[in-house]
């Protein structure tokens, strides 16, 4: 949606503060409901969308969509249900969902006060808070913008270092080798690569060998060493050091559990 489409009226807004914990962990609204985190966390599940968010989170779910919800400690937030004044807002429930991210926290933490500030739902007032809240929504809209700008200009540059770690997974190969290969340092290609896609080199390359690691441990009698050397890595003990950190258990006991 873009920003000139931006239309929307604010129909609920009650701000809730140190609240231990929501009567009910499922609901459903019958128009859209936004979350807006002043302080602590909560954790949300919205169809696909799950996670857990706090301040700098605006949590969006569209009507008659379960929102599953649970407090994770006291928690003050706004909570806000609006409709989108447009014939597409059907169209807008993939891009308006779940977690969204404002990064200009000083703006954000304004938008809040002000809002706390406003009392009662006379006509000026409403359109007051109607415009505090379009600011959150436009905040978002900006943000992303900027965001895929940027990665346009560094997604050529990060597709052929990740296309190298990929070509190059299974060998003795470090991060200083792919920052080489495209001209960076290191500390920059960590953080370009986490941009474009959010996820750091390093963890990209652990992911490419452990699945080989899983699919050798299910289907092969191979010993940890041997499967060490086919992904990559020093030795059996720094891949069982690995795997139990990023799998959650140890290899023999994920190959114990997935034997074919």
């Amino acid at each position: 949606m873009a920003l000139h489409e931006m239309s929307m009226k604010l129909i609920s807004h009650v701000y809730w503060h140190q609240k231990t914990a929501f009567m009910l962990d499922v609901d459903q609204y019958s128009s859209w409901t936004m979350f807006a985190v002043e302080e602590g966390r909560f954790e949300y599940k919205i169809g696909e969308h799950e996670g857990d968010a706090g301040f700098g989170d605006l949590v969006i779910c569209p009507p008659r969509i379960p929102f599953g919800r649970k407090t994770c400690g006291p928690l003050s937030f706004h909570f806000l249900q609006f409709v989108w004044l447009s014939d597409r807002s059907s169209e807008y429930e993939g891009e308006w969902q779940g977690k969204l991210t404002v990064q200009d926290r000083e703006r954000l933490a304004s938008d809040y006060r002000y809002l706390r500030q406003l009392q009662g739902w006379d006509e000026e007032i409403t359109l007051h808070k109607q415009h505090m809240v379009m600011d959150l929504l436009r905040m978002v809209r900006i943000e992303q913008s900027s965001q895929q700008k940027a990665l346009i200009e560094t997604d050529e540059l990060m597709e052929h270092a990740r296309r190298f770690i990929m070509d190059h997974a299974y060998e003795s190969l470090s991060m200083l080798d792919v920052a080489e290969r495209v001209g960076l340092t290191a500390v920059q290609l960590t953080r370009k690569f986490r941009k474009a896609f959010a996820q750091t080199p390093s963890e990209f390359l652990n992911e490419i060998r452990l699945a080989r690691a899983r699919h050798l441990l299910e289907g092969s009698t191979l010993t940890l060493d041997a499967i060490a050397a086919k992904c990559g890595y020093e030795n059996g003990f720094y891949l069982s050091r690995v795997f139990t950190q990023k799998i959650g258990m140890a290899p023999s006991v994920y190959r114990s559990r997935h034997r074919v």
